[in-house]
């Protein structure tokens, strides 16, 4: 009995990522935040109209980019700290070639 493996049980929550109607968390979050604040900052019915259109495209947006790669987010933000050019010399004052982004 004791040379048999021991199975630990693995929930599929603690592996899946953390969507909202769909999209990235922070981004639903952080999209509705800021078209509130729009919407309530001029306090009009066209204003509270355009918020909410523009939630909505927003969301569908960030809805289909879930559903092709939830971690896209993250993974773009890792691609930006990625420099065109890494010089051969090291150091922390090395001259190197310029790079598109810097």
């Amino acid at each position: 009995m004791d040379d048999q493996p021991v199975f630990t049980p693995m929930r599929a929550s603690l592996n899946r990522p953390q969507l909202l109607m769909g999209g990235d968390r922070e981004l639903v979050l952080l999209s509705g935040l800021l078209l509130a604040l729009m919407a309530v900052s001029v306090m009009s019915f066209l204003s509270f109209l355009i918020a909410g259109i523009s939630f909505m495209a927003i969301v569908a947006v960030l809805a289909r980019m879930g559903k092709e790669d939830p971690l896209m987010r993250k993974v773009y933000a890792r691609h930006l700290a990625y420099r065109d050019f890494y010089p051969a010399k090291s150091g922390v004052a090395v001259e190197g070639k310029p790079t598109r982004r810097g």
